[in-house]
């Protein structure tokens, strides 16, 4: 397949897996039921050798239990990443929200999630249909995160401010070309901030996608919105964001809405939510 075919391949799965709408079998509020949680994905493309793989592994960026392209898949050439952005109905309904996640808001995190790994499994499953090889990680055995320092067995520099895993979608996306990050830490796309990222690693040769950026935070205009948005001051223009105080954020809405929860009120509301604010 060339790179024509793996992008109507996407289109086409977005459409044939029921393009995300929220299924009454869910267990939803019935006013819910067949709520599109995502737009059709966009995607890009980079070269499994590509030097920023090597440099995650580097304390300080992500951590050597970072797992390069070819530890997961040896004979890997390319990585490819697709964005799903979530919807207008469900990021306006979020926006709406100062203290807690809308309710449709955490279906997109949830149900939302469920469809993506069901999407990133038939895709997989056509292009080992072409015979080709390929891995998803994020629905591999190998795959595990690291949270408060804890998750990852044989690492000592681990500590509780230590969060993670062993593959970052979003980190991939950024070497795939489709964005930079933001002061909230999660990555601007041209489809802007609100929204999921997955990926396949394939032994498949495509030429990579340019990356239309140099710089880490190009795309953020650090107009301190998601600062202003986040309901439990986790976001600092300076510092950066304390994950730890995110994460507790997290566990809290778990609590609240469990087997749910969520929060992205920093990515609704904001210039950033569903374009690039630096165009």
């Amino acid at each position: 397949m060339d790179k024509n075919k793996i992008c109507a391949l996407i289109s086409g799965l977005y459409h044939l897996q029921g393009e995300s709408a929220l299924p009454a079998s869910a267990d939803v509020v019935p006013e819910y039921t067949g709520l599109r949680l995502f737009d059709a994905p966009i995607v890009g493309f980079a070269s499994a050798e590509d030097p920023l793989f090597e440099l995650y592994k580097k304390p300080g960026v992500i951590g050597p239990w970072h797992m390069s392209p070819r530890e997961w898949l040896p004979e890997a050439e390319t990585v490819i990443s697709l964005f799903f952005p979530i919807t207008k109905e469900i990021r306006d309904s979020n926006a709406r929200e100062q203290e807690l996640a809308s309710l449709p808001w955490l279906y997109a995190r949830i149900e939302g999630q469920a469809f993506i790994g069901r999407y990133m499994q038939a895709f997989a499953e056509k292009i080992r249909e072409s015979g080709a090889s390929v891995c998803v990680p994020q629905a591999d055995p190998r795959w595990q995160s690291v949270k408060n320092g804890e998750g990852i067995e044989g690492y000592d520099e681990m500590t509780p401010e230590t969060f993670g895993s062993r593959w970052s979608e979003r980190h991939a996306a950024y070497i795939c070309g489709l964005g930079t990050f933001g002061l909230s830490k999660g990555l601007i796309t041209k489809r802007g901030i609100a929204g999921r990222f997955a990926s396949v690693v394939t032994d498949m040769a495509f030429e990579p996608d340019p990356r239309p950026y140099t710089g880490v935070y190009d795309y953020c205009i650090q107009c301190g919105a998601c600062v202003v948005r986040c309901p439990v001051g986790a976001i600092d223009p300076v510092k950066g964001k304390d994950h730890i105080i995110c994460s507790q954020c997290l566990d809290r809405s778990r609590e609240l809405f469990s087997p749910r929860y969520g929060c992205g009120l920093c990515q609704t509301g904001v210039p950033c939510e569903d374009r690039d604010p630096s165009e």
